[in-house]
């Protein structure tokens, strides 16, 4: 996964196993602080015990008794290569937050990829769960959620594919306004669905 946006699916996909119905993707990419940090926060249940403390493990991960992926042993490799860190919190009653930080600057950082369509993709495979997807850059912010908008459009859900390719143009549109690293991958929705 050499696309940030993969790895924020992986994780967001362990929030679903885990019976998330809110969860929050966060985005913070500054060139002013050197700083380039996500951070995916659920209300699921919380990793058990004897996997939370092996779960970034690339050895764990490749083990054919448990069933975890190498989504998280990767990006705590790529953080670490530039400096950052990852670090993992789950409480019980409460979920579960996975913290990536990464040097901004760092020549090894990924690439953020076409995160408006994994939003999109996430909407309309999940109907029921409501997203929060928030991005700061150091010219401005950027803040989606799945609730409001079907409040404002007055829906219950957001699954129609025309209504699909405009939130996903419009999401796209508003990350440019604020955008920090000059590079936006953008692949055409059509191509998606």
């Amino acid at each position: 996964m050499k696309i940030l946006s993969l790895n924020i699916l992986d994780i967001v996909q362990n929030s679903i196993r885990a019976k998330a119905d809110k969860i929050s993707i966060e985005i913070t990419e500054s060139v002013k602080n050197d700083l380039y940090r996500i951070v995916v926060t659920d209300n699921g249940t919380r990793i058990p015990v004897d996997i939370h403390e092996n779960i970034t493990d690339i050895s764990e991960a490749t083990r054919t008794k448990r069933k975890m992926g190498s989504g998280l042993p990767l990006l705590k490799y790529y953080t670490e290569m530039t400096g950052g860190n990852l670090i993992i919190e789950s409480i019980e009653g409460k979920g579960t937050q996975v913290k990536a930080t990464f040097s901004f600057s760092h020549k090894d950082r990924q690439l953020l990829g076409d995160i408006a369509g994994i939003v999109i993709i996430l909407i309309s495979v999940n109907p029921d769960i409501d997203f929060i997807y928030r991005h700061f850059t150091d010219k401005g912010n950027y803040r989606f959620s799945t609730k409001e908008t079907k409040e404002y459009l007055g829906l219950n859900t957001l699954n129609s594919r025309s209504l699909l390719e405009d939130l996903g143009s419009m999401i796209g549109e508003n990350l440019k306004e604020i955008e920090a690293s000059g590079f936006v991958f953008r692949q055409s929705l059509k191509e998606v669905f």
